[in-house]
């Protein structure tokens, strides 16, 4: 029988080997490099064995401490969905709306825009404090720093008086929300293997969506009170989430990455086995850090700096186009339609109550969506949810502008358009909602991963003040008026971002991180990453390499992974 290094191959398939100068690399800053890459090599194939099952059995601590920590974007996504939909409050419009020639009372498309995207503003403040205070403090004291700041600074928002100091006080809670965009995420990929990694990651968008359903139900239920507490009641209910949570982060294990870039071995152990179950002997601790120690070793022999100019040199630029535009792709595919659902329900003709029901309606089926996505991603991967969900998402976008055609006082044409924006919103937490948070999260370099994710999501933001500056002025009636109509821009957007994932955006399924460096390091094409075989621990040219000679003694170590 054939071992793995003497099967035949098929001549399109790509193979990729570590190259002699990054070895001797490692060995000049690691005496025992052949009996690291040995352990190494055996706690990548201990992952790549292990079975979702299996892992669910040895991570439990894993999922529930992830699972915790991701509940601070259920907050988050309470918060931006309060935003957006008290604009079709009656309360607030009331309050701080202008007069219009009908009778009724219309915030201006200026201060729609501006209060949207005061929250956006101060996002991309926190997330570039971020980057560098989570990289040199830890997860877990970054994340309770800004539930503490987070705490403080709902009082602004409870007892504002005008629009301005409403929006102070949007900007500053921006700055802690930045926080939880990207530290849920990295903690999740970074506390988990690899065949739970895409759950984990993706539970971000459930955690949205679950805040976005909560947001949408207090606001239908405060939507017939005229008085100031029809928005106040709303604002007060955000001082439910931190003191929860900054109890169970302060319980937390840090992550056993973390650890490894900062040298605590150690300490990395003790996390990474508060993360696993007791009842395992077949589980290794010191090879799957072993793992961590490699990956980590080995990317520094390709990179030395970790700040965020790293970001833009060498594979790491392909790593933060890849990652930046994955997410700035959900700005521009037509989710701002979903962030005005409301908004856009009642100026598509519906009535308050209608249009509050139907956004319940929608964020429950983005949920269902969320868990479709994770049995999607096992079968087909993240690749293909991403590009055919941007093309189901495309037509749908066009379907919705041909809808807008028809005369305001067609009633079908206006339950069409709900029926439209639900069922894009079912195709978006099935493919590009959820994927995302797991491209952006394994895509980077582990020694870059956080700064990656911190300028990939202020790309989004960016993107996102952009459709916040578009969007009420398509959808207000004193301004362009287009309605419905706006399908078709960002139909056409939408598309754009379809062939850009078609070209740029290759396949991270079933890939340990050190396999991921390969693959971008040899510059392997998007396309061919699904098909790729990746021999971790063996040299690509001349001797069998060893710490002292040029090669390693141990050939017979070999990773062959998604063998075609």
């Amino acid at each position: 029988m054939a071992t793995p290094a003497e099967e035949p191959r098929h001549p399109s398939v790509t193979s990729v080997h570590i190259d002699d100068d990054k070895m001797r690399s490692m060995s000049i800053t690691n005496p025992n490099v052949s009996q690291l890459m040995a352990d190494a090599a055996k706690g990548t194939e201990a992952e790549h064995q292990m079975t979702i099952w299996q892992s669910l059995k040895l991570y439990p601590a894993a999922v529930g401490w992830s699972v915790l920590l991701s509940t601070a974007i259920v907050m988050e996504g309470f918060d931006i969905v309060l935003i957006a939909n008290l604009l079709a409050l009656p309360a607030f419009k009331l309050a701080f709306g202008e007069l219009q020639p009908d009778g009724s009372y219309e915030l201006t498309a200026a201060w729609q825009s501006g209060l949207t995207n005061g929250a956006y503003v101060g996002e991309v403040l926190g997330l570039l404090i971020m980057g560098v205070v989570a990289e040199r403090i830890g997860y877990r004291k970054t994340m309770i720093g800004a539930l503490v700041a987070l705490t403080g600074l709902i009082f602004i928002v409870f007892f504002v008086q005008s629009l301005p100091q409403l929006l102070t006080g949007l900007i500053l809670m921006g700055i802690p929300w930045g926080v939880f965009q990207t530290l849920t995420t990295t903690y999740a990929a970074e506390v988990c293997p690899v065949s739970l990694r895409a759950y984990l990651t993706t539970y971000v968008n459930l955690c949205w969506v679950i805040g976005q359903f909560l947001a949408s139900g207090v606001l239908k239920g405060v939507s017939n009170r005229t008085d100031e507490w029809g928005y106040r009641i709303p604002y007060a209910l955000q001082w439910i989430w931190p003191i929860p949570l900054i109890i169970g982060i302060y319980l937390a294990p840090e992550s056993p990455w973390w650890l490894v870039r900062k040298e605590r071995h150690q300490e990395a152990k003790r996390m990474l086995l508060r993360l696993t179950s007791r009842n395992s002997p077949s589980f290794n601790p010191d090879e799957t850090i072993a793992m961590m120690v490699h990956t980590n070793e080995l990317e520094k022999a390709t990179t030395k700096g970790s700040s965020y100019i790293d970001c833009f040199r060498k594979t790491d630029l392909r790593r933060t186009e890849i990652a930046s535009v994955a997410w700035f792709i959900q700005s521009f595919c037509g989710a701002s339609f979903m962030g005005f659902s409301t908004y856009f329900y009642e100026q598509a003709g519906l009535d308050v109550s209608h249009a509050f029901s139907l956004s319940l309606a929608q964020y429950a089926l983005g949920a269902i969506g969320t868990l479709l996505s994770w049995f999607l991603m096992t079968r087909f991967g993240r690749r293909t949810l991403y590009v055919y969900g941007q093309a189901i998402m495309c037509c749908l976008l066009l379907i919705i502008g041909f809808c807008g055609l028809a005369d305001p006082g067609n009633g079908g044409a206006q339950w069409a358009i709900g029926s439209m924006l639900l069922i894009f919103t079912f195709v978006y937490d099935s493919t590009v909602g959820p994927v995302c948070y797991s491209l952006v999260a394994e895509i980077p370099s582990t020694r870059l991963r956080q700064k990656t994710v911190v300028l990939a999501r202020n790309l989004y933001n960016v993107g996102s003040i952009i459709t916040n500056i578009l969007t009420p002025r398509m959808l207000n009636p004193g301004a362009w008026n287009w309605g419905a109509k706006s399908g078709f821009f960002f139909a056409g957007t939408c598309f754009l971002c379809f062939v850009w994932s078609f070209f740029r955006l290759p396949e991270p399924k079933g890939r340990t991180y050190a396999e991921l460096d390969m693959l971008f390091e040899k510059k392997v094409a998007a396309r061919k990453f699904k098909g790729a075989v990746v021999e971790m621990f063996e040299a690509g040219e001349g001797e069998p390499f060893d710490g002292e000679k040029g090669g390693l003694e141990e050939k017979n170590v070999v990773s062959h992974v998604e063998h075609v």
